[in-house]
């Protein structure tokens, strides 16, 4: 089966970075597109990041400019840097992976002002 499991949430400042990881088994995923989502409290959950097998990435303009999405095929894992963070960006984060519609348990990131 299929196995997501994210890391790396903490609790930060506004302006601050953070890199989270998402850690893969049974499955590889430089053959295929993996993406970041994140629900904020009381809010719907959202697209953050793109990744596909090509490389091409996509990004809302919400976290446009401040988010990269990549992968360590090597180590078969995907990353969410985070920079300039805003208290809009707290959040559980979540790893995703759409062709088998496979999530992570998330990991959650709270920017104070």
């Amino acid at each position: 089966q299929v196995r997501l499991v994210e890391s790396g949430g903490d609790l930060v400042q506004a302006g601050g970075s953070l890199t989270l990881s998402c850690t893969a088994a049974g499955v590889i995923l430089s053959r295929i597109s993996v993406a970041w989502y994140r629900q904020a409290p009381g809010k719907q959950r959202e697209l953050v990041a793109m990744l596909d097998a090509g490389g091409s990435t996509n990004y809302p303009d919400s976290v446009k400019g401040r988010f990269t999405i990549s992968r360590e095929n090597g180590r078969n894992l995907a990353y969410l840097t985070m920079n300039s963070l805003k208290p809009e960006d707290t959040a559980t984060y979540y790893c995703m992976l759409p062709t088998k519609d496979a999530w992570g348990q998330g990991t959650r990131v709270t920017v104070t002002p």
